[in-house]
């Protein structure tokens, strides 16, 4: 008799189990037909809230989820308790948690790469300019800097074969060093269509730090319909430099370039885009020994930029680029040359 009986109560159980486990089936394809997949779909965000987000370009969950509540509070014009529940909304949606790291390997085979004309520059930071990081070459007037960043605007054009990523670029000029003449010449340089060439780079005028400021919060737009792949800065500092000047300014100049940094690379994260920033040096007279200029920007530059990269100019077109600093690269060194056709390897113009 009692072993009936606890056969039956295991039964029972069973059946429990097996209804709890049906009951949880239903319930995760309940959760699977309501999981968010729109801003509008934000518990917290009305017709309204999500036309004033769209026009503020945060038109999709990671856009909302990378931003912070008082940024949302003041596109959106909400309270910052709501835009902080609409952001943890938005990360819930994306499952914004922990992932193992063969995941987050395979999210980085998306990554693409833009060639510098020179593969010698290009194998030092490891196949190209990558997509969804930020890389800053710094050195003094004459190292190319600028060079570089016009030769990018011409390459990313180029389809993927050839080291390109068929897109356009956004090109912010603080310093007035643009010139359309070099992309005609680089476009012509690797048989494009120089008048196709000049009408993907879109070129803005910065004049003060406000304005270089609200370029960048203003590309949202810009890369969602002009296919946008690379966003350009020469220079990244200049104006910053240059308005805030001495010692008492150099806390409110330090935050207001950090949160520049951090607007350039939520770009670079949300919509997979490479940045290019260029930077200036300062001299250092501490320096007895050894190179003494040292890139502008501080600490705060210094840990933002992925790849670093310093730029120095040797005998006639021959430039030495350093790498120093990087997540994954080891600091390496090479030596290419510009050229009249563009950034080249110097086996090519020996040849």
């Amino acid at each position: 008799m009692a072993e009936k009986k606890t056969d039956e109560k295991e039964k029972k159980e069973e059946k429990k189990e097996e209804k709890i486990k049906k009951e949880d089936k239903k319930e995760d394809s309940k959760k699977e037909e309501k999981k968010i997949k729109s801003v509008a779909e934000l518990p917290g965000v009305g017709e309204k809230t999500a036309e004033k987000l769209k026009d503020a370009g945060y038109d999709n969950l990671m856009a909302v989820a990378a931003a912070s509540p008082k940024e949302l509070s003041e596109v959106a014009e909400i309270g910052e308790q709501t835009a902080a529940k609409i952001i943890i909304a938005a990360r819930d949606a994306l499952e914004m948690g922990y992932e193992t790291a063969l995941d987050v390997f395979a999210k980085r085979e998306r990554i693409g790469r833009i060639t510098t004309g020179s593969k010698a520059l290009d194998g030092i930071l490891g196949g190209g300019i990558e997509t969804g990081a930020v890389t800053e070459f710094h050195g003094a007037f004459g190292s190319s800097k600028s060079q570089v960043a016009h030769q990018l605007a011409v390459n990313v054009q180029l389809p993927k074969e050839r080291g390109g990523l068929g897109g356009a670029c956004l090109f912010i000029d603080t310093e007035g060093t643009f010139r359309p003449e070099r992309i005609r010449q680089m476009a012509e340089a690797l048989s494009l269509n120089p008048e196709e060439v000049l009408k993907n780079v879109y070129v803005a005028r910065a004049y003060n730090s406000d304005h270089q400021c609200l370029l960048v919060d203003k590309a949202n737009e810009m890369i969602r319909e002009k296919n946008i792949k690379l966003i350009v800065i020469d220079s990244v500092t200049a104006l910053f430099r240059s308005e805030y000047s001495g010692r008492g300014e150099l806390a409110s100049r330090q935050q207001k370039l950090n949160k520049h940094l951090h607007s350039l690379q939520r770009l670079a994260d949300v919509y997979n885009v490479a940045v290019y920033i260029t930077n200036q040096v300062m001299a250092r007279p501490d320096i007895l020994f050894g190179d003494p200029t040292a890139p502008v920007g501080g600490h705060i530059l210094g840990h933002f930029s992925t790849y670093r990269v310093y730029v120095r100019k040797s005998k006639g077109e021959t430039r030495i680029a350093r790498i120093i600093d990087s997540p994954n690269l080891p600091e390496s060194e090479c030596v290419f040359r510009v050229t009249p056709r563009g950034i080249e390897d110097v086996e090519e113009k020996e040849k």
